[in-house]
């Protein structure tokens, strides 16, 4: 892994300024990474075994009753955790992303999987795409994102009601620029599928009180619905009960199925990373991580991060995020990448 520096496109800023903390990443297109295509293989490779040891992870905490390890006390939730986790097959995950600290010179190692509501997708998906195709033709760069999503999309369509749109919920207010951006890009590639969509923003969906079921703004049944918005805050805000009440979780019963699945709660907390050092010591794609607290000292992870994307339990692409401190943050830049 190399990183250089490159002049902008015509018309193209180095990097683009002024927004705030909850914005999305600036693109910066003064510099740019170069891999090789060992490289490249081995951080897929890496990827999804990370993602299988997760997925194995999440396994073992149902099959031991250890949810209250996540932070998965109520005891109803965890019945409807424990329920989808079985029925898996009828509610799969559509997509998610690993923060990985790497430096070319070692393992990758996992800082956080973003499985539930990540995002960073557009910038690692389509402009870093379009400055590839200008800057290097011919060259390739690890992304796949866009077509693996719109597969991703067809596969879900066959379990989902017919007879109905796929709404695509995100949070309104101030600072939700990213989010909206993120929903429109997913909710595009399942119109590529071939899906019929809505949009709604999470503060519209209403409860009927006659028939108890969600409703969007023209009072229509939200039978399926992609929500860039937390399970944390679907299961503790003042519709929580009327959510798990009416949650379809497989198997014919309750009234919406919400996209990502509830059982996306076992791979989405931080308390996961502790978990998995206990059942894989040792890892070279770990860093030490303890229920109790840090012991081990796992060194400065610096300010430059890895979105390694997971479609459909595969590796699917790569994005990058600078920051000029040890974490990323408002000054975040998104810089792209070509396999060379």
């Amino acid at each position: 892994m190399e990183r250089r520096t490159i002049a902008p496109r015509p018309g193209r800023r180095p990097a683009a300024e002024g927004r705030g903390r909850t914005g999305p990443p600036h693109g910066d297109e003064s510099a740019y990474y170069v891999f090789s295509r060992p490289e490249v293989e081995a951080l897929a490779e890496a990827v999804e075994e990370l993602h299988a040891m997760c997925l194995a992870a999440a396994g073992y905490l149902v099959e031991h009753d250890r949810l209250a390890d996540l932070g998965i006390t109520d005891p109803r939730l965890a019945a409807l955790v424990t329920e989808a986790w079985h029925r898996r097959a009828e509610l799969p995950s559509l997509y998610g992303r690993f923060d990985l600290r790497y430096d070319g010179s070692g393992p990758a190692r996992l800082l956080e999987y973003h499985a539930d509501t990540p995002t960073s997708l557009v910038e690692a998906a389509i402009p870093q795409r379009r400055w590839a195709r200008d800057r290097f033709p011919g060259a390739d760069q690890w992304n796949s994102l866009h077509e693996r999503l719109v597969d991703a999309w067809r596969e879900q369509a066959r379990l989902l009601p017919r007879d109905s749109p796929v709404h695509f919920a995100h949070a309104a207010g101030a600072g939700s620029g990213e989010d909206l951006r993120t929903v429109a890009y997913l909710r595009e590639t399942a119109e590529r599928a071939g899906l019929a969509t809505e949009s709604v923003s999470v503060q519209d969906i209403a409860l009927d009180r006659l028939s108890r079921r969600f409703v969007d703004t023209r009072l229509r049944f939200i039978r399926s619905c992609f929500k860039l918005y937390p399970w944390e805050g679907l299961t503790t805000d003042r519709f929580a009960p009327y959510v798990l009440e009416t949650l379809d979780n497989g198997g014919g019963t309750g009234s919406t199925r919400w996209i990502e699945p509830v059982w996306k709660m076992l791979l989405s907390r931080k308390e996961l990373l502790a978990v998995l050092w206990e059942l894989y010591p040792g890892h070279p794609n770990l860093l030490p991580a303890h229920l109790d607290g840090p012991r081990e000292q796992a060194g400065d992870a610096g300010g430059g991060v890895l979105d390694a994307w997971v479609v459909r339990n595969e590796a699917a692409g790569l994005g990058i995020r600078e920051s000029p401190d040890r974490a990323t943050d408002e000054r975040t830049r998104f810089v792209p990448h070509v396999v060379l």
